[in-house]
């Protein structure tokens, strides 16, 4: 800021009958004369001489005209600047030719040629004509040359939805007028220019003066943001009580906050760089924003999108209903009818549905006979419930050629019902389930009687579903009592930060804070871009609608098991619903910190909208594998340490990554490591010991199956599935090191999903290879949320803004709404994004249901 001294000095001076400083009076000449408006005026002045120009014009209450002081110093004036002052009726505006501003590290830069729009007084009456004063003065001993223009500012009003013109320079800024038309609450004003450099500033400011249009006080008030090529900025009525603002455009001395590069600065004695003029042509455009009849029907169309979900849930779930309860009618009324050819079942004769048939039940999985018996034998139930026989190898078995009950079977595992007491004498499939899990896991006989199990060629789901259903139960349950509480604990401090980053958006006027996509940003109260949050809503209602169908499927299960149903006990993938209940608090977690992250996006606070995706990776993974290796799954500790780390590194690559080549050398080792040990815990069923003794063990089994004698892989599946895995790892992990990716936070994203996808691939081809089906809902799951995953894809790397750039270089990607003119691309992500994770959700949920009736000793474990 300049100092005021001298112009109050000179106000006095030239009032008539100042009298007060008769020395002044005498010390230096004053020139006055009446001056006109679009004339040029060549004139010199020196520290003996004051050059006062007096104008007049008409200001009118209906008419707002602007007045522009155009100032170029024709001699060098580098020690002894001309100071201008220019005298309102309600305003004083001061400034130096030649002009210096500051930049970065305090440099200087220099311009002769200043260029300045006066503030425009008020005025109560019709019409009245003021005066204003333009004071030149200067304290060099010789004579300064000068050349003075005043001229009227045309289109100094800018009009609604009309485009217009101009041209900047650093000492030459410009402001406009808007004023709000009748009907119109809120506005958006669009600056563009062709051309990103040199960078510039544009500014909000109410009608006050004076008007902060300098590179070093455009930042004093109002809302400002700045540019390359594009700068957008929406304007409530409720903001400005004149129902009327400025709009400011500066360009700045320097490009290093839009991005660019610093300009040459030479290393002598701090003196100022003539930069020449940084001309920058740009065009302004003000166009009303949405009404608010498009809130509430962008509002009610993101609720009826979702509850449509709950809806077709509801009529799903009453059509399984209906189907469910007339198969069962029907079924009972077969084995109500009296025959003479019957099966002892439950102490009294009935009907079954395979006897009706002509042939004996459990043909096809060898239960023995009941044709010539009365009730059910041990030895009969011994047989059917073995897989018990850990030692036989399977001699015989093609591993991939199940027996698939018919569907009378099906039927009849659904009818049988028996108590726990004819089952007492079962093998040791429940027998070893007797103990705890912790004493279970400590005693020496049940450890070698591990090893002998998890290490057979052909696993079968019985195996590994030894341990005591209430253990696992437990167990599993920790999942989502641990993600609930990492979610109250994270979110808590994650809303009190956002909204602090929103309220300084608020007081301070800063745009630059947050990265918005400005052209279809609209602002609710406090928030600057609701739309951003409404169109996460999908996250919470579809993961609350996913924990009311694991709700309801759980209920029906603890039902089954109150009627000791076998089907229930002895069939299918064993039921575990602790992952599931994990993964719906994690997509209604995400939800909410998706739009947490979105009241201000920015660098600093990316992980919120990342850490639950990570969660939500890692569970489905673990839920993959939980359904055929129930006994054996990672602990919720041991799980949750796990994505802790990973979080722990994605801020640790946000932050550090960019560009240190040591950061990515650590990580990719990092990474081939634990991609190694994951896969050795894989292939080996967890029963190897990572001790002194690793390396001698490594090398006595490539000395024994690579170079004694050349065998090949004894579990192959699990081998190509882990080979596999490493060369897409590996292969991310060089990428990772090579080409160093700005998005750290992504790229570790990118890294979870393709294990998972590439698991997922594995699953669905093993258990096809294995004799099993996809049943037709979780076949139209898969296809459906396919399409839409590649469909939100697209809409995802659109790319509105990022924050690994400037925001003035964000802003160059932003884009306008294109959807209901309220919802942007990156709005549609998240909508159709929300459906795909649901979608997948049920996918896992709904995989196995063909397995509901088919014995656990026949499900093959891959």
């Amino acid at each position: 800021m300049l100092a005021l001294e001298l112009p109050l000095v000179l106000l006095l001076l030239a009032r008539p009958g100042a009298g007060a400083f008769p020395e002044a009076l005498d010390a230096k000449s004053i020139s006055q004369k009446e001056a006109e408006f679009d004339k040029s005026y060549t004139d010199f002045v020196n520290s003996e001489l004051l050059n006062i120009y007096t104008f007049n014009h008409t200001v009118m209450r209906n008419r707002t005209e602007g007045v522009r002081v155009t100032v170029n110093v024709l001699s060098e004036q580098k020690e002894t600047p001309l100071l201008f002052v220019v005298r309102q009726k309600e305003a004083v505006v001061s400034f130096q030719v030649p002009l210096i501003l500051r930049g970065l590290f305090q440099r200087k830069y220099l311009y002769q040629n200043v260029s300045r729009t006066l503030c425009q007084p008020q005025t109560k009456s019709e019409s009245e004509t003021q005066f204003f004063y333009v004071d030149v003065s200067t304290l060099s001993a010789r004579n300064a040359s000068y050349q003075l223009r005043v001229a009227r500012v045309e289109n100094f009003v800018l009009r609604t939805s009309e485009q217009f013109s101009f041209n900047a320079t650093a000492a030459q800024p410009q402001y406009f007028k808007y004023v709000f038309p009748e009907g119109v609450d809120s506005v958006i004003v669009k600056v563009t220019s062709r051309m990103a450099f040199p960078c510039s500033v544009v500014s909000i400011q109410d009608i006050l003066c004076p008007v902060y249009d300098l590179d070093n006080n455009v930042a004093f008030i109002g809302m400002y943001q700045t540019m390359t090529k594009k700068a957008a900025i929406t304007v409530q009525k409720k903001d400005f009580p004149s129902n009327s603002f400025y709009v400011v455009v500066v360009v700045k001395t320097e490009d290093e906050a839009c991005g660019g590069s610093l300009p040459y600065y030479p290393l002598t004695k701090d003196e100022p760089v003539d930069q020449g003029s940084r001309q920058k042509a740009l065009d302004v455009m003000v166009s009303p924003a949405i009404t608010s009849e498009v809130y509430v029907s962008a509002m009610l169309f993101c609720l009826g999108i979702f509850l449509s979900f709950y809806l077709l849930t509801l009529l799903i779930a009453c059509w399984e209903t209906w189907r469910q309860q007339k198969k069962r009618k029907g079924l009972l009324a077969a084995m109500d009818t009296p025959t003479t050819d019957t099966a002892s079942l439950l102490g009294h004769p009935r009907i079954t549905p395979d006897s009706l048939l002509g042939h004996p039940p459990f043909h096809g999985y060898s239960y023995g006979s009941l044709e010539n018996s009365s009730t059910l034998s041990t030895e009969g139930i011994t047989q059917s419930m073995g897989s018990t026989d850990i030692s036989s190898g399977y001699t015989g078995l093609d591993p991939f050629k199940r027996r698939v009950p018919s569907s009378q079977t099906r039927h009849l595992c659904i009818a049988m019902e028996r108590s726990l007491e004819n089952v007492a004498s079962r093998p040791r499939l429940d027998s070893l389930s007797s103990v705890e899990e912790d004493d279970y896991d400590t005693l020496a006989d049940i450890d070698s009687d591990k090893n002998v199990i998890r290490t057979k060629q052909y696993l079968y789901v019985a195996d590994l579903a030894r341990k005591d259903k209430r253990v696992l139960r437990k167990k599993y349950q920790i999942y989502f009592w641990n993600i609930a509480t990492i979610a109250v604990f994270y979110a808590l401090p994650v809303v009190q930060l956002v909204i602090t980053y929103q309220t300084v958006v608020n007081v301070t006027g800063n745009q630059d804070i947050c990265y918005y996509n400005f052209l279809c940003a609209h602002p609710l109260g406090a928030l600057s871009a609701f739309n951003n949050i409404l169109s996460n809503l999908g996250y919470v209602l579809l993961g609350l609608l996913f924990l009311l169908i694991i709700l309801q499927r759980e209920i029906n299960y603890n039902r089954a098991l109150m009627r000791k149903d076998l089907q229930a006990l002895e069939c299918g993938i064993p039921k575990h619903f602790g992952l599931f209940y994990a993964m719906g608090t994690a997509l209604m977690m995400e939800g909410l910190l998706s739009a947490c992250y979105h009241v201000c996006p920015n660098y600093t606070n990316f992980q919120f909208d990342t850490s639950f995706m990570y969660m939500i990776a890692g569970l489905c993974m673990l839920k993959l594998y939980q359904k055929r290796h129930p006994d054996i799954n990672a602990s919720a500790y041991s799980a949750y340490a796990c994505l802790a780390i990973i979080i722990f590194f994605s801020v640790v690559g946000v932050v550090f990554g960019k560009g240190n080549m040591m950061f990515w050398i650590f990580f990719s080792i990092i990474h081939i490591i634990a991609t190694l040990l994951l896969s050795t815990q894989l292939y080996y069923m967890g029963r190897w010991k990572f001790d002194s003794g690793i390396l001698r063990r490594i090398v006595h089994v490539l000395y024994t199956d690579c170079i004694h004698q050349c065998s090949g892989p004894m579990y192959v599946d699990r081998m190509v599935l882990l080979v596999m895995g490493n060369i897409i790892n590996w292969s991310l992990a060089a990428y990772g090191l090579i080409v160093q990716p700005n998005d750290f936070a992504s790229y570790l994203l990118a890294i979870g999903i393709c294990n998972l996808l590439l698991y997922f691939a594995f699953y669905i081809i093993m258990k096809l290879r294995s004799g099993e089906r996809i049943k037709l809902i979780p076949l139209l799951c898969i296809i459906f949320t396919s399409v839409v995953w590649g469909f939100a894809l697209f809409f995802f790397f659109q790319g509105l803004s990022t924050w690994q750039k400037t925001p003035a270089e964000s802003r160059q990607h932003n884009r306008d709404c294109i959807l209901l003119s309220f919802f942007d691309d990156h709005d549609i992500w998240h909508f159709l994004s929300s459906i795909a994770m649901f979608g997948s959700f049920l996918v896992l949920l709904t995989l196995d249901d063909d397995l509901d009736c088919v014995q656990r000793d026949k499900i093959y474990v891959f």
